[in-house]
């Protein structure tokens, strides 16, 4: 299971993932610059990631241990479990009742939902 990522820890994660592995002073840095915090804030989200298993912080480099694709996943599954009583069918069309979607939008989702279906027709 992917660890909790919340709001703020969420946008210190963008930075990361574009860098990882990175030295933790130029995340300090990078922080400061992007987010407005100071480097305590910046090493206190570090050492919170750290615990709950999001990144690694060994000899001032850091790695992160979760992928943005893991993260959005898990955001999404959490959105849909609150919010829709865990309907994916009740949370799309709650999507497509609020944004226009294009042609192209729709055959790209038609394809996925297709090739999910081959990947896992036999389960």
């Amino acid at each position: 299971m992917t660890p909790k990522i919340f709001e703020s820890e969420y946008r210190f994660c963008l930075i990361l993932w574009e860098r990882s592995p990175v030295p933790s002073r130029e995340l300090v840095k990078l922080a400061r610059e992007k987010l407005g915090w100071a480097p305590t804030t910046t090493y206190t989200v570090l050492k919170r990631l750290s615990e709950r298993g999001v990144l690694k912080n060994e000899r001032s480099v850091v790695t992160a241990l979760v992928t943005k694709e893991e993260a959005e996943a898990a955001r999404i599954d959490e959105l849909v479990e609150k919010t829709f009583e865990g309907s994916l069918p009740a949370f799309v069309a709650a999507f497509t009742r609020r944004k226009d979607m294009t042609d192209a939008e729709i055959d790209e989702i038609s394809r996925m939902i297709e090739n999910y279906r081959k990947e896992n027709a036999d389960g």
